[in-house]
């Protein structure tokens, strides 16, 4: 049974740091692209970061330098690294695998978890 399952959201103030992870289970997370997407209330859900099967990452540009994405294949886990938070990065995060580019940029995606909450106060 395929599943992805997030962990590690919750409420921060500005300046603080989370680390979301999203455990794998009926695949292993080096198969596909891996990566986050957020959605804040009222708005689009877009995506934040990505890694492909070899390692590549991508960011959107609003968190470039502040999140980093890597994979604990012991644990079959993918992991984000969230540092200088802000208000705006208030928002559901979700983890997701399928297929992407190098750019960041997804054609398909399989597999959806489902979501942790983050909040950032002023």
């Amino acid at each position: 049974q395929v599943q992805l399952v997030e962990s590690g959201g919750g409420s921060v103030q500005a300046g603080g740091s989370l680390r979301l992870s999203c455990e794998a289970s009926g695949f292993t997370v080096r198969s596909y692209c891996m990566g986050w997407f957020r959605q804040a209330s009222g708005e689009a859900r877009e995506g934040v970061a990505s890694i492909t099967s070899d390692g590549t990452t991508s960011y959107a540009d609003s968190v470039k330098g502040r999140f980093t994405i890597s994979q604990d294949d012991a644990k079959n886990t993918l992991i984000l690294q969230m540092n200088s938070l802000e208000p705006e990065d208030t928002a559901m995060y979700y983890c997701a695998a399928g297929l992407c580019d190098d750019a960041g940029v997804w054609s398909v995606v399989k597999y959806w978890g489902q979501g942790a909450q983050v909040t950032v106060s002023p």
